[in-house]
Order: C-alpha cells, then sequence, then structure tokens
C-alpha cells in the first residue's frame, strides 16, 4: 500500500482529478495562476471571499486584490457559524452574484470551508477557487471538497461535498503563520504519515521545525496532499476507505468541541494530535499496534504539543461528545484506529471503559 512520491522542483506543479472537478496547483506565482483561471469570467462576476487576518496581513495594501468586490470574516474558529454564512450570502446578492460567477477564498481552513459552503449553496452552487494560507488549510481543508460550518456547538454539523474549481497552494504565506499555527497544521500531516507513509512520518519527525527550510516545507506538503488526494480519489463521499483519514479526530473533535463550548477554543490540529494519542492507545489496545512503536510516537507527539488542558474528569463528557460525532453508525463510538505505521482500520468500536482508560494515558493536566 506504498506511495511513491516525485518530487517537482519547477513550479507550478498541478494535480489534476481524475473527475475533472478540481485540480491543485502549487505555485509561487499566485497571481498569474489567478489572472489565468478568471479569464472566462465577465467583468464584474468575480468576488473575493476572506478573514481579517489575512486581509491585515496580505490583501489590504495590494493592487491586484483590490480589483475584486470583497467580504472580510472575523478570524477564529468561533465565527464558524450560520452568522457568517449569511454575511457572505447577503455579500453575494447584494453584489449581483449569479450561479456563472466564481468566488476566490483566501485565508485558513476556517475561513475555505465557510465559503466554500456559502458558494456551494449560493443560487444552488456557484463556481470558487481556494487558496488556503495556513498549513492546515493546505494539507487537510484544500483537498476533499468538503465544506460546513459548526453549529449547537459541533464541529462542522452543516455542510456538503463539492470541490473547488481549483486550490492554489503557495507556501510564502507560511513565512507569517505563528508556530502554534503551524503546530496545528503539521498535526495532519502526522496523521497522514500514520495512515499511509511511514517515510512521509519519519521526514516530519527528522524536520527542523525551529529553523524551517521553506523549500523542503514545500516538497513535505506535496507528499501530505498526496496522501490526502489518494484516499479522497478513491471514495470521494466517505462510504469506506476515506474514513482512515479521521484518524485522530473521533477523540480530537470531542476535545474540539469541549474546549470551545468552554469559551476556551483549541487550535484544531493540537486537539487532532492528542485525539491521536488516545487512538494510538487505543489501537495498541484493539488492533495490535506495536506498543514500543507506539511509545516512540506518542512521546514525539507529546513533546511537540505539550498538556492536554483537561482532567479526569472531563473525559465522561468527551464520551458524549464523541457520541454525536456524525461518523457514528447504530449509536456506537466509530473510530479508525491503526494495526501499524501506514495500516489502518476503519470501523473500529471501543467499549467506554477501553476509551476512558486510553484517555487517562494521555499526559493530562491532573
Amino acid at each position: 500500500m506504498g506511495l511513491k512520491f516525485v518530487i517537482l522542483c519547477n513550479l507550478p506543479l498541478i494535480m489534476e482529478n481524475p473527475n475533472n472537478r478540481s485540480h491543485i496547483i502549487f505555485t509561487d506565482t499566485l497571481r498569474e495562476e489567478i489572472r489565468s483561471l478568471i479569464k472566462p469570467y465577465p467583468s464584474g462576476k468575480v468576488f473575493l471571499s476572506t478573514e481579517t487576518t489575512v486581509e491585515s496581513l496580505w490583501l489590504k495594501d495590494d493592487p491586484f486584490w483590490q480589483n475584486f468586490p470583497g467580504v472580510v470574516i472575523p478570524a477564529g474558529e468561533e465565527n464558524k457559524k450560520l452568522q457568517a454564512v449569511e454575511k457572505i450570502w447577503e455579500f453575494l446578492s447584494r453584489s449581483g452574484a449569479d450561479r456563472k460567477s466564481l468566488l476566490i477564498n483566501i485565508g485558513g481552513g476556517m475561513l475555505t470551508d465557510l465559503s466554500g459552503f456559502a458558494a456551494s449553496t449560493f443560487k444552488r452552487g456557484m463556481g470558487f477557487i481556494n487558496v488556503p494560507t495556513t498549513l492546515l488549510a493546505q494539507v487537510d481543508a484544500s483537498v476533499g471538497g468538503k465544506t460546513g460550518f459548526n453549529f449547537n456547538g459541533l464541529k462542522n454539523e452543516i455542510g456538503t461535498f463539492r470541490e473547488p474549481d481549483a486550490v492554489l497552494i503557495d507556501t510564502q504565506f507560511l513565512r507569517t503563520l505563528d508556530n502554534a499555527n503551524f503546530r496545528s497544521g503539521y498535526a495532519e500531516m502526522i496523521k497522514h504519515g500514520l495512515i499511509f507513509s511511514p517515510e512521509h512520518l519519519e521526514e516530519l519527525i527528522a524536520f527542523d521545525t525551529d529553523h524551517l527550510d521553506y523549500a523542503r516545507l514545500q516538497e513535505m506538503v506535496q507528499h501530505s496532499v498526496e496522501v490526502k488526494k489518494h484516499f479522497v480519489e478513491h471514495d470521494p463521499f466517505e462510504k469506506n476507505i476515506r474514513k482512515a483519514l479521521n484518524f485522530g479526530h473521533t477523540a480530537g473533535h470531542a476535545i474540539e468541541s469541549l474546549a470551545m463550548e468552554r469559551g476556551k477554543p483549541v487550535l484544531h490540529g493540537y486537539a487532532v494530535a492528542w485525539g491521536m494519542l488516545a487512538e494510538l492507545t487505543l489501537s495498541v489496545q484493539t488492533c495490535g499496534f506495536p506498543a514500543e512503536e507506539a511509545w516512540r510516537i506518542s512521546s514525539w507527539i507529546r513533546d511537540f504539543y505539550g498538556d492536554l488542558p483537561l482532567t479526569p474528569d472531563d473525559f465522561p463528557v468527551l464520551w458524549e461528545y464523541m457520541h454525536h460525532d456524525k461518523k457514528n453508525e447504530n449509536n456506537l463510538v466509530n473510530f479508525t484506529l491503526l494495526s501499524g505505521t501506514g495500516k489502518y482500520e476503519i470501523n473500529r468500536t471501543c467499549s467506554r471503559e477501553l476509551v476512558m482508560e486510553a484517555l487517562k494515558l494521555i499526559n493530562v493536566i491532573t
């Protein structure tokens, strides 16, 4: 089940989707790529959606982006909600957008998920392009066509499957990314290594994250995107093997939802990293994942992401959140677990007792 990595140094690199729904372009000439993509659209029919952080860092003083009527959403996961979607819909309606218009979404995964949903539902669907500006968005949200927003305190409770017309990945955006958000995205790359490619996992462990080599990072982002793309192309609507991408997310989304409920949100990747610790333990207990290897990887993850900011008293609440996970069937909590690095097992269920024990083994604040 190995995946051969091909390093292409001449940008742009284009990954074609066999269904011809979208393509992923790695580029260091972003404006030229956008100019090419918008050529078919009439004047006044290309719009921009972004978030406050990206606007202040990258867009507000750049004449190129001023060519597009735009809407700006407050940054932060707490703004991934229906009111923000309504703001985009109202902007598109007021600006004269129609089904033949194009929305350029430039921002992190929160923004591209949210704006992708708005575009996929406005007038029953208009075209959109995603320009992910965070590591998390580039390696995770950029691939797969999932859109959506949080609802009733639950992560991504409302959404659609809709591929963007194109995804433009430029790692130059990562130069303004703070350390915490860099590590948040890195967690999804770690997950890709764990579920599919031991080689990718080892290059991530060896990479010097304190002194970033952006050329090398570009290569690793491509590797990570190739892993996710493999699963999405073989199972676009998450009926089978795409569920492998949920490793770390059953526990991770519960951690994220509880933190959000308490008004102390944690970054998605940190929640996934802590979720992977719990699910690696479950993998040892139920799937025969080698205990020594699990300890090696878990120790590195703990050192990299620090303590889980919860106590054992919170674990029953996490279990209840896991019951709300949309991957569940027949009222059973559904996990993706591992029998080894690169060897995933989907649709695994675990008892409440096993999950409680696994959570206790995470390095928690007591």
